[in-house]
C-alpha cells in the first residue's frame, strides 16, 4: 500500500453502498421482486460483505426491501396500500408547507426554484428519467425548506425516499413539469390558499398517474384512493 493511499472509513463505506442501492431502486435497475445477495453485491461494488450488509438493514427500515426469509432479502413490492398511505401522509404535510412557503418565499428562494424548473424543462427535453427524478425531488425539497419550519422537514425526511422510488413511476412528464410552474406561480404570488389549492391539486393527479403507471389502473380502487 502506498504511504499516500487513505483507507475509507467504514462509515463512508456503508454510506456509500446505501446510496447506490437505494439510487438503484429508485431508477429500476434493481426492481421490485429483485433478491439482494450480499455477496454479489459486494464484488459488484468492490466492498466488503460488511458495509453491504449494514446498507441493507438500513433499507429495510427506509421501506424499500424486506427479509421474505432469514436468507432472502428483495426489493419490496409496493401494494395499492402502501401508495395510499404515502399519498396521505404527503397530501398533509406537503399542501400545508405549500401555504407557509407562499407567506415566507424570500426573492432568493423563488429564484431558486426557477432555477429547478429550468433544469427540470432542460431534462424533460432530453427525457432523462433520473435527471427528471432527482431536480423534481429537490423542487419539492426546496418548497419545503421554504415553509421554515424544521418539524416538517423532520417528518417528511424518513418517507423521502420511497416518495421518490413510487413518482419515479410516473413517467408523464410534462404535465408534471405544467404542474410544477403552476404551483411556483401559486406560491410566488404570495397567496397561502391558492398554494394549498395547487399542492392539493398536484398531489392527486401525481396519485393517479403513479396507481395507472404501477398497477395499470386509469383509477384507483375505492381501496386505493387517495381522499
Amino acid at each position: 500500500m502506498s504511504p499516500t493511499t487513505k483507507i475509507e472509513p467504514l462509515g463512508a463505506v456503508r454510506e456509500r453502498v446505501l446510496v447506490t442501492l437505494r439510487q438503484d431502486i429508485i431508477a429500476g435497475r434493481l426492481r421490485p421482486g429483485d433478491r439482494l445477495v450480499e455477496r454479489e453485491l459486494a464484488e459488484r461494488l468492490g466492498v466488503s460483505r460488511v458495509p453491504v450488509r449494514e446498507a441493507i438493514r438500513a433499507l429495510v427500515v427506509e421501506g424499500f426491501v424486506h427479509f421474505e426469509s432469514a436468507r432472502r432479502t428483495v426489493v419490496r413490492r409496493l401494494t395499492p396500500a402502501d401508495v395510499k398511505e404515502l399519498f396521505e401522509l404527503r397530501e398533509a404535510l406537503e399542501v400545508y408547507a405549500a401555504g407557509l412557503a407562499a407567506s415566507r418565499a424570500t426573492p432568493e428562494d423563488l429564484a431558486e426554484v426557477e432555477q429547478l424548473l429550468d433544469q427540470a424543462a432542460t431534462a424533460t427535453e432530453s427525457g432523462d428519467a433520473e435527471a427528471i427524478t432527482d431536480v423534481n425531488s429537490r423542487l419539492h425539497d426546496r418548497i419545503v425548506a421554504m415553509a421554515g419550519n424544521s418539524l416538517l422537514i423532520e417528518a417528511l425526511e424518513p418517507v423521502a425516499g420511497r416518495l421518490r422510488w413510487m413518482t419515479r413511476r410516473n413517467e408523464e412528464w410534462r404535465q408534471l413539469l405544467v404542474e410544477h410552474r403552476e404551483l411556483y406561480e401559486a406560491i410566488a404570488s404570495g397567496d397561502p390558499n391558492r398554494a394549498r389549492a395547487h399542492a392539493l391539486a398536484h398531489v392527486q393527479t401525481n396519485y393517479r398517474s403513479t396507481v395507472r403507471q404501477l398497477f395499470g389502473e386509469s383509477e384507483p380502487t375505492e381501496e386505493a384512493r387517495c381522499p
